[in-house]
């Protein structure tokens, strides 16, 4: 100190030997100040000396340099740490109950808090981390609590304890008022659960972390006997809001924990030196106290750099100088740590950084927290393991961990950002850390059911663990997790062996069928190859006899022909029938008009005729007077009337069993079912708006569905057999001309008035395919008896072919029709 301080006056006289006045001017520092710095008293602070020696014109860096170095052995050579002495200060570690005679500066948040229990049975304490929560349990409230004069508060005994990972399972024990030993009857026992928000972090059953949650619920009962404290990390405060009975407990019974005042941040810097019979330089406590009040959480940072003073002490005063030389308030923690790291051997360091990492539980949206773990799950494997008890003893005895019974943790989480070396081993293990948590989580469960198969982890879980923990990184895991994971790899390679057992088996047997297949469908070409030849043969002959007889036939209509021209075309019309050939021309010329077998003499009412289906019967239909006439094809007799239409007749269809008749008029929009046989009748539908334009039975004889078509440009669906409405199909623009059923009754073909047919699935009462529209429209069409070709016809003169699967036209026939509809209805 006295040659750094030699040092700056020579550099003064260096620059021309200005008096203080001139240098304080220059400077921007006063006389006294600046006069101090050289004289060699105490280490002077660092802006001073950069100033002094801007105004004198020196090298700015090789100063700072100088002066860490004065600083360095100003603390080496200054310090009087006795190893029995007992430091006034925690650092990062919390303050226990046996602490309370140097905890200072929360004596009102500690009556606030026994005034909290006094009136409630649940209650919260809620703070940011490094607030001083847990201290403030420990050293505030306890010692309060056991020294109460208050008999409602004076506790049966007083339990502290803190969630883990199962937290019902291990605390159910210390939650049951029962337990206490034999006290003050009728008093409460007081659970204080610090770290509460490790029900969030390290509890990931949610059926778990509910049964605890209704244990410490019970205390609201005023005969539980039971009194319930929780401190909750302040941004876990939304967490609390998923549990809705915890949410209404929390309602009126939780207190903040703030920022210390000025005040209160002196009376925990000077009284625990002065307990101890020491002083602390006013310098020191202003800037302590000017840094930690803006700095939230900054109170584990304040304790660590106190008590890394204090070991820098010169005599019994803390000075701002072995602040400075520890590193001060933001690197004092770092400083620590890094002394300890820089003095590990290459396998100890290794170590270091996999022990630590196993005490981090990386945030999901929230910050990263401390885990405290077993030393059971940190031990190495190897020739590891005594290397990792060397870390551990070296970071708990500079109380960075802290060990409890067979458990470790970090002394405080401030340690997770404070030193920048773990810092940065978090950031660049993130998502390591994340997959290593998880796989800690399912080998502990997996251990916990016996080792169970099917608690093993499979496919994308066993892909990323492998993935992460290469055969390099297999010291990053413990016995219990290389045994889980080393499992799971086994159980997954014996499964896909008999997983490729299984598809041999199946390869070979498909091989085997494919073979007998093939020898089958060889077996049926021959088959059917003779089989054809037969046929062509038996085909061949039959023609042959055709051919002979229409000669014949032909050769006797040519005779009769002057004789009889009745006789003569009948025969005609068989010679046509039987097999016509060139020779045959004659005679079927000469009968090319067959004479009727029957003739049905009609007044005004041939206009519109149908058949029906069994050929016995024919209905027909005049234009004006309404009447239906059913023939007798057989005898050519009128067989019955119906009457009682008010319109003229547009359509007539008969049922697939020739039982029924159903006939529409023009402009009423109703249809009529009639019984064929009685001439009666059956039903008449109604809902058609406009006239009926064409109707279609189903070709089912069970229970035959009638559709019918209108102007209105609906199509509907009638059940026959009790005349009510099936289905009623929409979204036509236009008038509907025509409707045909396809041979299995599932497709109905609809044709408008503007061209274009639309394929409707009559089952589930939707369009399946419209065929394009060629802008003409279609008033016939009928389906072939394969159900895939549908031919329309309209009034472009032409037939067109069309494939029911895929709506594509496969032929158009032209030329051959000349007929056009006399109107073209519109809607």
């Amino acid at each position: 100190m006295q040659r750094f301080a030699f040092e700056l006056r020579k550099l003064r006289n260096e620059a021309g030997g200005m008096t203080y006045r001139v240098l304080a001017q220059r400077a921007g520092y006063g006389v006294t100040a600046l006069s101090q710095a050289a004289a060699g008293e105490q280490l002077p602070t660092l802006p001073v000396v950069l100033a002094y020696v801007e105004a004198c014109g020196g090298d700015l860096a090789e100063w700072e340099a100088r002066w860490k170095q004065a600083v360095d052995e100003a603390a080496s050579s200054s310090s009087e740490y006795e190893e029995g002495g007992e430091p006034p200060y925690r650092g990062l570690a919390r303050f226990e109950p046996g602490d309370s005679g140097r905890f200072f500066g929360r004596d009102k948040l500690s009556a606030d808090l026994l005034d909290l229990m006094r009136r409630q049975r649940f209650a919260a304490v809620f703070g940011p981390s490094g607030s001083g929560k847990s201290s403030l349990l420990r050293a505030g409230l306890i010692p309060a609590l056991q020294h109460t004069e208050d008999a409602d508060l004076r506790p049966a005994a007083i339990r502290i304890l803190t969630p883990g990972q199962h937290p019902a399972r291990t605390h159910a024990r210390l939650l049951d008022p029962g337990n206490t030993k034999p006290g003050s009857p009728g008093a409460d026992t007081f659970v204080i659960v610090d770290q509460f928000e490790e029900i969030f972090t390290l509890c990931h059953d949610p059926a778990e972390r509910t049964s605890f949650l209704d244990l410490l619920l019970t205390a609201r009962q005023p005969t539980s006997r039971l009194r319930v404290l929780i401190a909750v990390r302040a941004d876990f405060y939304g967490r609390c809001a998923e549990h809705r009975d915890l949410a209404d407990a929390l309602r009126d019974a939780n207190l903040l924990v703030g920022p210390m005042s000025p005040a209160e941040l002196r009376a925990a810097i000077v009284k625990p030196a002065a307990a101890e019979g020491l002083t602390v330089e006013r310098a020191l406590t202003a800037r302590l106290v000017g840094e930690v009040a803006d700095a939230p959480g900054g109170l584990p940072l304040l304790s660590h750099v106190l008590l890394e003073t204090w070991r820098c002490r010169r005599g019994k005063t803390m000075t701002l100088a072995g602040y400075q030389a520890v590193g001060g308030m933001e690197g004092a923690v770092a400083k620590t740590a890094e002394d300890i790291y820089r003095h590990f051997a290459e396998d100890q360091a290794a170590a270091a950084r996999r022990l630590l990492l196993r005490l981090v539980a990386p945030g999901e949206g929230t910050p990263d927290t401390r885990r405290p773990a077993d030393r059971k799950e940190l031990e190495a494997q190897g020739r590891q393991e005594s290397e990792t008890d060397q870390v551990l003893e070296a970071f708990a005895r500079a109380r960075l961990l802290t060990l409890d019974g067979d458990t470790v943790d970090l002394a405080h989480e401030a340690l997770l950002t404070a030193w920048p070396r773990l810092h940065g081993w978090i950031e660049q293990d993130r998502e390591r850390l994340r997959v290593h948590r998880k796989l800690t989580e399912a080998a502990r469960a997996w251990d916990e059911l016996g080792c169970d198969a099917g608690a093993l982890y499979r496919g994308t879980r066993l892909a990323t663990a492998e993935e992460t923990f290469t055969p390099e990184r297999q010291d990053h895991l413990s016995a219990l997790e290389h045994t889980f994971l080393t499992t799971s790899a086994t159980a997954r390679d014996q499964e896909e062996r008999a997983a490729a057992r299984t598809t041999r088996r199946l390869r070979t047997l498909t091989v085997t069928l494919s073979v007998l297949l093939a020898l089958a469908v060889a077996t049926s070409l021959i088959a059917w190859q003779q089989s054809r030849i037969s046929d062509q043969r038996r085909q061949e002959a039959d023609g042959a006899r055709q051919v002979t007889l229409a000669r014949q036939l032909a050769a006797e209509s040519a005779n009769l022909i002057s004789a009889n021209s009745d006789l003569a075309s009948l025969l005609a019309s068989q010679t046509a029938r039987a097999r016509p050939t060139p020779r045959d021309t004659e005679g079927r010329d000469a009968g090319s008009t067959p004479p009727p077998q029957r003739r049905i003499e009609l007044s005004n009412d041939g206009r519109l005729m149908a058949f029906s289906p069994d050929g016995t019967a024919l209905a027909t239909a005049g234009s004006k007077d309404g009447t239906v006439r059913l023939w007798d094809t057989q005898t050519g007799r009128l067989r019955t009337k119906l009457t009682g239409l008010t319109r003229g007749v547009t359509s007539m269809a008969f049922s697939p069993d020739s039982t029924a008749l159903a006939t529409a008029g023009s402009k009423d929009g109703t249809v009529r079912l009639w019984d064929t046989q009685t001439g009666c009748l059956r039903t008449k539908l109604t809902g058609h708006t406009r006239g009926v334009t064409s109707m279609a039975f189903e070709l089912t004889y069970e229970s035959p569905i009638l559709a019918t078509s209108s102007k209105d440009g609906t199509v509907r669906l009638w059940e026959t057999r009790t005349g009510r409405l099936r289905t009623k199909l929409t979204g036509q623009t236009d008038a509907v001309l025509s409707v045909a059923f396809s041979l299995y009754g599932n497709t109905l073909a609809v044709a408008g008035a503007e061209g274009g047919v639309k394929l409707w699935d009559v089952t589930a009462g939707r369009v399946r395919t419209s065929l394009p529209d060629n802008s003409a429209p279609v008033f016939s069409m009928v389906f072939g008896q394969d159900d895939n070709t549908l031919a329309t016809a309209g009034t472009n003169e032409g037939i067109d072919l069309w494939d029911v699967d895929t709506g594509q036209r496969q032929m158009s026939i032209t030329g051959l029709l000349d007929i056009k509809p006399s109107k073209v209805i519109g809607g």
